[in-house]
């Protein structure tokens, strides 16, 4: 009788126990495209358009949140090889090496173009040697030219004090690839650590040359841009002998849409997401009209949508 009455009591508390644990709803978000909770991997220097299309998707999509970790282009590639993250946003697609690494362990990642960026250069604001062409450039960076006057014999703005983000950045990776032709930068230049460092030090130094990504200036209605084009000018470069007004640009919207500004980089999304969750949805929504409206806005050439740009030779 006693082992009836304990079998029949322990049933009932199972069952309470079972009703109890269906009926408790877990606080987070399933991960479907368009909630859940995911931490993504973005080079740091395109964070200011980046964050702009996390904060639009989030007010859109209550249940969704997106933590992104600004960091430089080999460390966030770095975090998606290794699955920490399964959304990057780089100045570079996977490389074939990259993806066999993805293949052996039976996974299929895209790189999906979203923008076209520029790598832009910025000197002080009272520096009068702001017009360079390419091999000047390449004469800078590379540590064969290490005055201002070597350049322009009047110039009274001293050394040349190179300044980027970071040694593993995404503009560093261009400029030795795409100026100094696969040679380092010159022991000379200095890593700031982040693109609004980059600026400051600029600002505060009259023979500094600054690498900064594009959309940190080219967002007029934006008020950090605004705040930062009056501390700094953006220098303007020509692929002529002799740079004059006429064959020099800066890299605004119209000439990276022309092709005119020498030095233009396309933006990815590096996605491996075999679950079809958030980050997909994330992907979606930047590679949508809306998505894509943003990048105009930021002042970078949308991928995947037709766009109107208006020459601004007469503003600037």
């Amino acid at each position: 009788m006693n082992r009836w009455w304990y079998h029949r009591t322990g049933c009932f508390l199972l069952c309470l126990l079972l009703i109890a644990c269906k009926g408790k709803k877990s606080n987070a978000p399933d991960d479907t495209l368009f909630s859940g909770v995911i931490t993504i991997a973005v080079d740091e220097t395109l964070s200011p358009f980046v964050q702009e299309e996390i904060d639009v998707f989030e007010s859109h999509y209550s249940l969704a949140s997106i933590i992104p970790k600004y960091t430089d282009e080999v460390h966030a590639l770095n975090l998606l090889l290794k699955d920490s993250v399964r959304f990057a946003v780089t100045t570079r697609p996977l490389r074939d090496e990259e993806i066999a690494s993805f293949h052996s362990r039976k996974f299929f990642p895209q790189s999906i173009k979203i923008a076209t960026d520029g790598i832009a250069l910025i000197v002080h604001k009272n520096n009068p040697d702001s017009m360079v062409n390419v091999e000047m450039l390449r004469q800078i960076f590379s540590g064969k030219v290490l005055r201002w006057n070597e350049l322009f014999p009047k110039s009274k703005s001293g050394n040349i004090s190179v300044v980027y983000d970071h040694p593993n950045s995404s503009t560093v990776r261009y400029v030795q690839d795409s100026i100094c032709r696969d040679k380092q930068l010159s022991e000379q230049s200095y890593a700031a650590g982040t693109n609004p460092k980059v600026i400051e030090y600029v600002a505060r130094t009259p023979g500094a040359l600054g690498i900064i990504g594009v959309n940190w200036i080219s967002e007029e209605q934006d008020s950090v841009s605004r705040e930062f084009l009056t501390s700094i000018q953006v220098m303007r470069v020509s692929r002529e002998e002799q740079p004059t007004q006429q064959n020099s640009y800066q890299p605004y919207q119209y000439y990276l849409y022309t092709g005119q500004y020498p030095f233009v980089r396309n933006v990815y999304i590096n996605l491996n997401d075999p679950r079809s969750g958030l980050p997909s949805g994330l992907t979606s929504f930047i590679t949508s009209s809306r998505g894509q409206r943003i990048i105009l806005k930021a002042g970078l050439l949308p991928a995947t949508m037709p766009v109107n740009i208006v020459n601004i030779r007469d503003k600037i």
